[in-house]
């Protein structure tokens, strides 16, 4: 809601105002969906708080994608972490967050990599860039704990079957795709396990 006249303002309870509206907005309309007069609008704000916070439309997409990303980090790694020691258990935990996601009302992929296929330019694909980044370092860290010989290659492993997945949850397949991802990613840990020990025993899902 617009602030009344004369109201004092918070700068960091307006900005995060902002971000949420134009969070929502853009997730569900995409970047060029909306303009900076209806985003300010919604917000209930002036375009010159707007660029007082923000600078441009870009800027704000930045804020926008940046914070999403730092929230998403902290989610799955939460997750990972809920799931105890075991690098299988973290590793099913990661993905059955994923499909707890999938079956949320509204559900239309990743914004990051949304907004980087939109716009193949700064800040969106820089963004996006850091975010599978992100999401790498876990996957990987995960495979070094489990004993993996070759951690780095299958953390990107993981990480093709983690995007993909939400790109099938989002296109075709929505409960399916996190169940069917984390099957996958717990047979390849298995298989990179049983390789380095030499026998057929494995990680099991916790």
């Amino acid at each position: 809601m617009p602030v009344p006249r004369g109201s004092s303002l918070d700068p960091d309870r307006t900005r995060a105002a902002v971000l949420r509206t134009a969070e929502g907005i853009l997730y569900s309309r995409g970047l060029d969906g909306v303009g900076i007069a209806e985003l300010c609008a919604e917000a209930g704000i002036s375009k010159e708080t707007l660029y007082r916070h923000f600078g441009s439309k870009d800027g704000l997409v930045r804020a926008v994608l940046e914070a999403r990303s730092d929230r998403v980090t902290r989610w799955l790694a939460r997750a990972a972490a809920d799931a105890g020691d075991e690098p299988a258990a973290q590793l099913a935990a990661v993905f059955d967050a994923l499909g707890g996601w999938f079956n949320e009302p509204g559900f239309r992929g990743c914004a990051i990599v949304n907004a980087a296929t939109q716009h193949h330019t700064t800040p969106a694909s820089t963004i996006a860039t850091r975010h599978l980044g992100r999401h790498l370092e876990l996957l990987t860290t995960i495979a070094a704990r489990a004993g993996a010989a070759d951690p780095a290659a299958l953390g990107r492993q993981l990480l093709l079957l983690l995007e993909g997945a939400i790109v099938v949850a989002d296109h075709h397949d929505g409960p399916g795709a996190a169940d069917d991802a984390r099957d996958a990613a717990l047979a390849l840990l298995d298989h990179a396990t049983r390789r380095r020990d030499g026998h057929s025993g494995g990680v099991r899902r916790g």
